[in-house]
């Protein structure tokens, strides 16, 4: 299937041409035509399927074909959980509607508030956004969504994650109306709070799910390390960068402090590395992309701010010095490689303090992993025995209280009557008066 066999616009067709984007890839397939019918998607996809062209484009036919709700309103929003993945989307958006008047803003939280207000201004006909800071406008009343089109929520499980429920629902009611348009895409549709929030903010929506976030990446080669401890961690690091030919490379730590710290050590074996954390500002975050991009540094030691939306082909090895917490972002870090067709190498280093979290990526991955060694720096750590299970014994079955038995009262004997008269006690109709005795006289011999 050809992108000509989609129903797209041929306006669109020599764009894509001309990009060099000539087959569609699988959501792409399943989406676009849905999308171009107007009907909402809950749509569910690997990272690297291609699902930004797959909202892209039915939202560009839409400014080709329809007349605007209003002239004021955005006509089409995109939500992204991170800065960086609304920078990437925006970038694809920029080569779509080059040469159009259908332009676009990008609004994302670390940058100057009152500029982000011009450009609402403007009339943009295409918001991509962070929801946290649209949600912001919306309570400055900097721009409103009455007029809205299309709603767009891109990697929806991530929003939630990071808390954006309440940011979320404040974007619907502010563009609930029954011709708003809606496509929800997530990794999973098993997500509990993604099912909840699509049940209200979708309606009757297609559901399309293309491959598993799980389903392993045949473009990416894995290899798992066990290691004793830090400075364990650190001889193998050592040695990948010695042995391997790699091209660009993304190392993922758990803390802001080692990105620092690693990032320190590279640079003093003059290795050409930078940091990104979630700490910097939006211009710091920007530039250290815009460097990375363009082969100004050959490694990018950061957290997980950068394991979405970064969309590097040059990036043949993904280093996970530290596993992540949660078992899907390991499918999204190692994702940055392997990307557009090519060959990827994703490599783990697994200590004590990161057992459980790779028992989580295994639970995740369905599959029994075996782990790699380096002749010479093989470790003793073989992984921590499961916590032995308690054995509940069952409870012999408490029978209620013994009723104590009724002890029969022990028959009291009866009195015997008083024979004696003393007292005129009556007996029948006469009654005796015993006379008293008289006391002996005393004797003479007395």
């Amino acid at each position: 299937m050809q992108f000509n066999d989609l129903g797209l616009d041929q306006r669109l067709i020599k764009k894509l041409h001309h990009l060099a984007f000539d087959k569609p890839t699988e959501i792409q397939k399943a989406a676009i035509p849905v999308g171009l019918l107007g009907k909402d998607i809950l749509a569910s996809s690997k990272t690297g399927s291609g699902k930004t062209l797959a909202f892209l484009l039915p939202a560009m036919q839409r400014m080709y074909r329809s007349k605007p709700f209003t002239r004021r309103d955005p006509r089409v929003l995109v939500l992204t959980p991170t800065r960086e993945l609304a920078k990437q989307v925006f970038a694809q958006l920029r080569t779509l509607n080059a040469g159009t008047p259908y332009d676009g803003a990008l609004i994302v939280g670390g940058e100057n508030f009152n500029d982000q207000v011009k450009a609402l201004r403007k009339d943009p006909m295409f918001v991509i956004a962070t929801p946290g800071r649209l949600a912001d406008h919306l309570e400055h009343r900097s721009t409103y969504l009455d007029g809205l089109e299309m709603l767009i929520l891109d990697e929806a499980d991530r929003m939630l994650d990071l808390g954006f429920e309440a940011q979320l629902r404040r974007i619907h009611e502010a563009a609930n109306h029954r011709r708003r348009q809606t496509m929800m895409f997530s990794a999973t549709l098993d997500h509990t709070d993604v099912v909840n929030i699509a049940s209200d903010m979708l309606n009757a929506p297609k559901r399309i799910s293309i491959g598993h976030s799980a389903e392993e990446h045949t473009d990416i080669t894995q290899r798992f390390f066990l290691c004793d401890h830090l400075d364990h961690k650190q001889a193998l690091l050592d040695k990948i960068l010695e042995t391997e030919n790699y091209n660009q490379m993304i190392i993922f730590t758990a803390t802001r402090a080692d990105t620092d710290r690693l990032t320190n050590e590279l640079n003093e074996r003059r290795l050409k590395a930078v940091a990104l954390s979630g700490d910097m500002n939006q211009t710091q975050r920007n530039a250290i992309m815009s460097q990375f991009e363009r082969d100004c540094h050959k490694i990018l030691v950061t957290t997980d701010v950068a394991s979405r939306g970064l969309d590097i082909e040059k990036v043949s090895h993904v280093i996970n010095f530290d596993m992540p917490k949660h078992a899907e972002e390991y499918v999204h870090r190692i994702g940055r490689t392997g990307r557009a067709g090519n060959k990827g190498d994703a490599i783990s280093l697994v200590g004590p303090k990161d057992w459980k979290s790779f028992k989580n990526v295994e639970a995740f991955l369905q599959q029994s992993i075996s782990f790699t060694t380096i002749e010479g720096l093989e470790g003793k750590f073989k992984g921590l025995k499961p916590a032995p299970k308690k054995k509940f014994t069952k409870k012999k079955p408490t029978s209620a209280k013994p009723v104590a038995k009724k002890t029969q009262a022990k028959p009291q004997a009866k009195k015997k009557m008083d024979k004696r008269f003393y007292d005129n006690m009556a007996v029948g109709d006469n009654v005796f008066i015993p006379k008293k005795k008289k006391p002996a006289s005393p004797s003479a011999e007395d």
